[in-house]
This record gives C-alpha cells, structure tokens and sequence, in this order.
C-alpha cells in the first residue's frame, strides 16, 4: 500500500548545528539548553507524547498517529462466540484499573500488504499473545514457536503456523484459544522490517548474543553487540546456524523488541520533536489492527499504559517437550501439562506474579 510520509522539522531546525562545537581554545560559556530539549532528555517518547495528549493534542495525535495504522476487517466476524474462552479474570481484582487486554500478535519479515482490509498470501514468522495487565503496569509477550503441532479447527494436527495460512487471523486466533483458553480481544499484524526500519533513528540498539554466529555479511560475536538497522535485519532474520534452532530465532525477536523498546523508554534518546515524530510513523505505519479498534481507542489504550516501563516487560516461549517429525514435516511438540500452568496464570493476569514458575522458558539476561 502505498503512503506518503511527513516528517516533522530536524534537530538542526529545532536546536542548531549540533556539530557547531567551540574548539579547546575558544570556550567562552556553556551553551544554553533548550526547554524542550531538557523536557525531551527527561522523559520517554512515550511520555511525551502522551503528556501533549493530555495537553489537548488528542485529536492531532489520533489523526497523525493512531490514524497511521492499518486495519483488517473482519478479524472476529465468523467466531462463535458461544465457544470462545470467557475474559480474563483478575485474581486481585483490587489492583485492576481497567479490563486486561490480550493482543495476538503476528509478525513477518516483510509488511503485510492491506487490500480491502485483507492479507492476501498470509503467513507469519512469529506468533505472539501479549497481555497488557489490568494494573497498566505490566506487560507478558509469550510466544508459540511457528512449528508447533497443534490441533487446527476443521483441518485437523499441523504446524500452528499452517491456521494463518488456511483462514488467516480468525482461523489462527480460533486455534490459539482452543489451545490456551485464553481470549484475545485484539489481532495486529507486526512488519519487523518496519520496525527495524527505525533502528538507525534511535541510534541502534544493544544486544547479548551468547554465541558467535554468522548471518549474511555480518557476524554477531559473544558478548554486547551494537546494532545498526541493517544489522539488525540480519540478527533477527537469521533461521540457521543457531544452537538452538528456531528456539533461538524466537529469543532473538524478542531480545530485538526488549532492546529497541528500552531505547525507546530511555531519557536522552531523542534530540529533537523531529525525531520523536519520525519514530512514531515509523512504528504506527509497521503495524496493522483489527478494525474493531478504533483510532479513538487504540490512543486511549495507549494513555492507559502511560506508566509502563520496559522493566515491566516479561518474555516468554510457550513450555515446549521437544522436536520430532510428522511425516516430512519438522515440527515442535508442546508441553500441555506447564502450558496448561502458565495460560491459567495468563487467564487470571497473574502471570507476571509467578514468572519464577517459567524461567526455563522466560528470555534469559543473555540470550541468543
């Protein structure tokens, strides 16, 4: 699809030459900072943007913004109600300030093309369910490995993956809750293309790779590794060569979003409103919800997660028993048994509560 892009004004036009520096021997003060640029420095993206809501600039920010981000119809149209799982149910419903939310997220290499409110040639790289807590304090991403053999509605056992293919996001989302009873109550469909797309504007983003491996004309060493946007594609594209596999393709998607929405959270980020405005089209134009959310409610979902910080993120993969093969097919064999643990505390929001219980399956401090 194609769009036209604005940009707002650079730093250059909001602060000066930032390369205009006095040499050794001419000194004379300090220069002065600008007010916004403190205000910037001081606080995330995300709260500035959310306190020029509040300001009033609601209707700029869901036109600019929220109005930037693409809708598919008809996500939850042809489900039965009757059969889906009931809602989330907080086990401490005193430290609820609003109903949980649970998005299943689909992410692919490249940026789902949006005809008519359709994906045409679906097909997902990896499959998320994230749950914003009741407390707006929290956030738990688990995902289900794409290979997963699971019982797909009217299609019998196959990969998890192969639902996206045969009736796209409502098959997918019928089959996830089948399997987890848990209600997704919103569809997005993720482009990491787009979203790396802005690491070179946030300066690139940090990594712990645990193993030296080797993708296309890089090579990721052991240890912190900085990356440019280029270089991320490649790191989180990488399917071979790694220890553990596609086990380790879905830890570095997440240790990709954990860095990158760290560094969008951190103070001294950002230079300039500029900057901030581009990062904003660059994440809103990579993502595409179901049209049951509004412009209006996706902002004010948005507002409602104002305190979150990235030190309230969990990542998870779903408890796994191990690999084998159906037919010629390689495919993951989930474990039922702490699945059916952990979807229970995701059920009763309480998993961030009991993550301890996972830790063989959260994304450890240095994954791959």
């Amino acid at each position: 699809m194609a769009r036209s892009r604005e940009h707002g004004p650079d730093a250059d036009e909001l602060f000066g030459d930032e390369d205009d520096v006095a040499t050794p021997a001419a000194r004379p003060r300090r220069r002065s900072v600008s007010p916004v640029r403190r205000l910037l420095v001081g606080l995330g993206v995300l709260t500035v943007v959310l306190a020029l809501a509040v300001a009033g600039g609601a209707w700029f920010l869901t036109d600019r913004y929220a109005g930037n981000v693409d809708r598919v119809a008809g996500v939850f149209d042809d489900l039965d109600e009757a059969e889906r799982p009931a809602p989330a149910t907080p086990a401490q419903p005193a430290a609820t300030v609003a109903d949980p939310v649970t998005f299943l997220l689909v992410g692919s290499d490249t940026r789902a093309e949006i005809v008519d409110g359709e994906i045409p040639d679906a097909r997902s790289d990896a499959i998320m369910l994230a749950r914003l807590s009741g407390d707006r304090q929290h956030v738990q991403v688990v995902s289900i490995p794409r290979d997963s053999w699971v019982d797909i509605p009217g299609y019998g056992m196959n990969k998890i993956n192969a639902a996206y293919a045969f009736g796209g996001p409502s098959l997918l989302i019928q089959t996830i809750e089948n399997l987890t009873g848990v209600r997704i109550d919103h569809f997005a469909a993720i482009s990491f293309n787009g979203l790396i797309s802005m690491t070179d504007q946030l300066g690139g983003v940090d990594v712990e790779v645990a193993e030296t491996t080797t993708n296309g004309p890089y090579t990721f060493t052991q240890g912190l590794n900085h990356l440019d946007g280029d270089m991320a594609r490649w790191y989180v594209g990488q399917r071979y060569d790694l220890p553990g596999g596609d086990f380790d393709r879905v830890k570095r998607q997440q240790n990709y979003l954990r860095s990158m929405f760290g560094k969008l959270f951190a103070a001294g980020t950002f230079d300039s409103v500029g900057q901030i405005d581009s990062v904003l089209q660059a994440v809103t134009s990579s993502i595409a919800v179901d049209d049951s959310l509004s412009n209006a409610g996706l902002l004010e979902l948005a507002l409602s997660a104002r305190s979150l910080t990235p030190g309230g993120m969990d990542f998870f993969t779903a408890p796994v028993l191990g690999t084998g093969t159906e037919g010629a097919a390689s495919v993951v064999y989930l474990d039922q048994a702490t699945g059916d643990r952990m979807w229970g505390y995701l059920q009763t929001d309480s998993l961030g509560q009991n993550a301890d219980e996972f830790s063989d399956e959260a994304l450890p401090a240095t994954p791959r």
